[in-house]
């Protein structure tokens, strides 16, 4: 079955993960996201700490995915493809 649908929140964190790291601009536009978006996620992410904020200088600034947002990854990407929700060959 393929349903036409919105991403849902927890595709979104999925897709956040699998940059490893990057900054603000690269996740925006790689996961199709607005200024809005990002910054809410980026809060979201760092609380449960998932990512990492990481100073490379001023002002750049990196977020990079922890061993527990690597775990929550896995198993994220498990229950896609179990639903069917994700392509086996994007693991």
């Amino acid at each position: 079955m393929n349903l036409e649908r919105r991403r849902s929140s927890i595709e979104i964190i999925a897709d956040m993960l699998r940059l490893g790291e990057a900054g603000k601009t690269e996740i925006m536009y790689s996961v199709n996201m607005s200024y809005f978006q990002l910054q809410k996620y980026l809060g979201f992410l760092l609380e449960r700490e998932l990512i990492d904020r990481v100073t490379l200088g001023n002002p750049s600034v990196t977020y990079r995915v922890t061993k527990k947002g690597l775990s929550l990854l896995r198993s994220i990407d498990g229950i896609l493809e179990t639903l069917e929700l994700k392509e086996v060959e994007d693991t």
